[in-house]
């Protein structure tokens, strides 16, 4: 049975939740305790990548359970080598060293300290609306005020922007800027993508002043937007980037990848982690980058993708109460005129899961593998949700 109750008398009070206890998943489908199905457009906040329980995924993490699961980097792994062999395949031209951590802010941490050791400035330049994770490295630069309040002092010399605007970049930039961090496309905030230009812009910008170009591309990268970096598709490349999300399909991993020059800046034991590049985790990104590359699943998402946009952007059309559709890919969301609240609980109780970004937007993040038919099916049910909506607001 369903007992929403039972985790909260032991957590700390930390989680927004939603009162549906999953049991198990397949594919883009999951279902609760009393077996009820429903369709995942929330992907476990982006980490149900390539959906549930599949089956390559499984069939490396039992083999390479059977052999170690236990192998710390201070000495070798032929599973860690064949992920950083695949790994590399798919970088970014130029950014082919790379760092194994736990989880996207793991990820930032490290992004962080290997430019201030590159650049040995202390300066770093964020964006407003720019989410990094909650550690206090990452917390620095990540902008909402709700999120900073309660632990300042943080990092010093962190100065934030508008995204989007190249004139307060270059105004901000002085003698102790070092670093500029950015998600190519902001998902906290709401899935907004940058101006044309802008990305370009910042590379160029970055270039002249001698600073290091951080992308943030844990919600975005592994063909998520329609390319396997969103930077792709403004043909920006950067000089760090931060992976994590859905890079070993539920096992926690971060990954930062790096320009050899910045690489080289770092020293013998200025930096590590315990569970780094553990072999399990290697095993399922193994497993992880070969269903996307055999799924063909960067173009999936980009032709998927745009179909469920069309169909957002039809029922914005029927829907006064929506006031914008963006994204690219299976990032996508739509921005409400009230409060999302009910629509997402409604959501849960017509078996559709889905996520928010703030209090009047609703973000869709579902598993590249969703076909046509289930975003279709999603569809039907939040036109359903949207008159009823309509209706508590009497429009």
């Amino acid at each position: 049975m369903t007992d929403v109750e039972g985790e909260d008398s032991y957590l700390l009070n930390v989680y927004q939740r939603f009162p549906i206890t999953v049991e198990r998943g397949e594919g883009a489908t999951i279902w609760d305790a009393d077996g009820k199905k429903y369709i995942d457009c929330m992907g476990g906040y982006g980490v149900g990548l390539i959906g549930y329980s599949n089956k390559k995924v499984i069939a490396e993490i039992e083999e390479q359970l059977k052999k170690i699961m236990v192998c710390h980097m201070s000495v070798y792994n032929n599973c860690r080598l064949r992920f950083l062999k695949k790994l590399t395949h798919i970088a970014p031209p130029g950014v082919t060293k790379i760092f194994f951590s736990n989880s996207g802010a793991e990820s930032v941490e490290a992004a962080l300290k290997f430019a201030r050791k590159y650049s040995q400035k202390p300066g770093i330049i964020s964006m407003y609306g720019g989410y990094h994770g909650k550690t206090f490295g990452a917390l620095s630069v990540t902008h909402n005020t709700k999120y900073r309040k309660s632990f300042v002092p943080l990092l010093d010399h962190i100065k934030f922007i508008p995204y989007g605007n190249v004139g307060s970049l270059i105004d901000a930039i002085d003698d102790k800027t070092g670093t500029v961090i950015l998600e190519p496309i902001q998902g906290e905030t709401g899935v907004i993508l940058p101006p044309d230009g802008f990305l370009n812009s910042v590379r160029k910008i970055c270039d002249e002043k001698n600073v290091v170009l951080i992308f943030d591309e844990i919600q975005t990268g592994l063909g998520r937007t329609g390319k396997m970096w969103a930077g792709e598709h403004w043909e920006t490349v950067p000089d760090i980037m931060c992976l994590a999300k859905g890079i070993a399909a539920g096992i926690p991993m971060g990954v930062t990848f790096l320009k050899p020059k910045v690489a080289e800046a770092m020293r013998v034991g200025e930096h590590s982690s315990t569970f780094a590049g553990n072999p399990i985790a290697c095993a399922a990104g193994n497993a992880v980058l070969d269903v996307i590359s055999e799924g063909n699943l960067v173009k999936r998402a980009a032709e998927i993708g745009n179909h469920f946009k069309c169909g957002l952007l039809e029922l914005k059309e029927r829907h006064p109460i929506i006031r914008e559709v963006r994204g690219l890919g299976m990032m996508l969301a739509m921005e409400m005129r009230f409060d999302v609240r009910d629509i997402l609980l409604d959501g849960i109780k017509n078996g559709l899961l889905m996520l928010y970004s703030g209090r009047n937007i609703i973000r869709l993040l579902p598993p590249l593998i969703m076909d046509k038919g289930m975003v279709d099916q999603a569809l039907s049910v939040m036109d359903s949700l949207l008159v009823a909506e309509a209706k508590r607001h009497s429009i």
